[in-house]
């Protein structure tokens, strides 16, 4: 059967479509005045902007640093934020967008919640915000500032295309079949991850590698002696880390051809994967392989953990980015996993937060600081043992992760012909 249509202030429709503004069909806007409220170092989760990323359906729990007590919970929020509330930045980041699968959190300043009406499904709702027509539309409700703002009436007041109830949550079941399979791939890498840096700490920072028996090495009466970074087994060699690593190696590419370019918001604040889908022409910039690990240098991405491993590039390509990351590259392959951990832990990084110089709002790591970084150095053997460890388990993150990306590029494509009836579910 085929579909008629009709026109509106929002383009052609389906002629059983319906057109409603966001306020239609939003039953409560959950809005915690433009101010943060008293923190504490742990309770409830207090979501912020940062939390609500343009890659990911549901908020990231992971990114949360403020918490706040059950008295604040009770007398300073206006509202609280439950399941199916939908998130979006009204500072910053607009036109990111999440949906809450549970209960859980409050919500501040530059972040508000849509409570949806029985005329619409949640869901639905989610996804056309996601639309990139519509997120379009958000952007240019920016009044300007130092950040892109937004003001709540004025997104309210844009119009959605609405389609019956039925065809709402039939769009939602092929569209969540993407992000339902995308979600259990990025849990098994983080699972996968979490079990390597495990692994790295209790090798290389407890020292508990398998000794010749096969059994931990400290705990068993290994033999550590006192060195300038503490006590370190008696064979392993203590050394700066330019020892094993290059410090934004050089290579030499073409100025004004097109390669792989990586954005700092590309960088992982969590999980190990970095992508890019796009090309840049060259003018400049840090340049990079496969199996290089990047890590952010300016604030505050570099205290938000902003840290990837590079694996994304075909063959032999190299690509590049801005000078706001330093590229870690392993001099010898076998070190690869063990540099990506080290780069990743809590003391590296504090080393380079410490060094961090210039104004407070843009301050920069010094790579030079960086070169003299200590590390105790195990024998060949250890190392070597550590990387063919990895080796399969990076491999598996690395095609789960080139996974994740088809069933974007399919999602993203379904997405906005869904969203405007050109291809019809019934």
């Amino acid at each position: 059967m085929s579909t008629k249509f009709k026109q509106t202030e929002i383009g052609n429709i389906p002629f059983e479509w319906e057109v409603k503004k966001i306020k239609d069909v939003t039953e409560k806007v959950i809005d915690n005045r433009g101010k943060t409220p008293p923190i504490v170092s742990s309770g409830y989760e207090l979501l912020e902007v940062n939390a609500v990323l343009e890659d990911k359906k549901t908020p990231d729990y992971s990114l949360v640093r403020k918490f706040v007590d059950e008295e604040t919970r009770k007398t300073w929020f206006r509202g609280h934020i439950k399941k199916m509330d939908i998130l979006l930045p009204t500072v910053g980041t607009i036109g990111n967008v999440a949906i809450l699968d549970e209960t859980r959190g409050e919500i501040a300043q530059n972040l508000i919640g849509l409570r949806i009406s029985k005329d619409a499904n949640p869901n639905y709702i989610y996804y056309y915000l996601k639309n990139p027509y519509h997120k379009e539309r958000i952007l240019n409700l920016d009044i300007g500032g130092v950040q892109p703002s937004i003001k709540v009436p004025h997104f309210l007041n844009l119009e959605i295309a609405l389609p019956p109830l039925i065809e709402q949550e039939q769009i939602i079941s092929i569209l969540s079949s993407f992000d339902d399979k995308i979600e259990v791939n990025r849990k098994i890498n983080q699972v996968l991850e979490n079990m390597a840096k495990a692994l790295f700490d209790y090798w290389f920072v407890d020292y508990e590698f398998p000794n010749e028996e096969g059994n931990p090495y400290k705990s068993g009466r290994g033999k550590m002696i006192e060195s300038e970074i503490g006590e370190v087994p008696h064979d392993w060699m203590v050394h700066e880390l330019t020892q094993v690593v290059e410090f934004n190696p050089s290579e030499k590419i073409k100025k004004g051809d097109e390669y792989t370019y990586l954005e700092m918001k590309e960088l992982p604040e969590s999980g190990m994967w970095c992508y890019s889908n796009h090309k840049k022409e060259y003018n400049g910039g840090a340049k990079f392989r496969n199996d290089d690990t990047l890590m952010a240098r300016i604030t505050p991405c570099l205290e938000n953990g902003k840290t990837g491993y590079v694996n994304f590039l075909q063959n032999f390509e190299i690509a590049f980015g801005s000078t706001e990351y330093i590229i870690f590259r392993a001099k010898k392959e076998i070190f690869r996993e063990y540099i990506y951990f080290l780069v990743r832990s809590n003391s590296f990084r504090d080393k380079a937060i410490k060094s961090m110089v210039g104004s407070s709002g843009r301050q920069r790591v010094q790579t030079d600081t960086l070169m003299n970084y200590k590390i105790s150095n195990p024998p060949i053997e250890i190392i070597t043992n550590f990387h063919n460890t990895l080796f399969p388990l990076f491999q598996q993150i690395r095609d789960n992760s080139l996974e994740i990306q088809i069933l974007k590029k399919i999602r993203d494509s379904l997405l906005p012909n869904l969203m405007n009836g050109s291809i019809r579910t019934i």
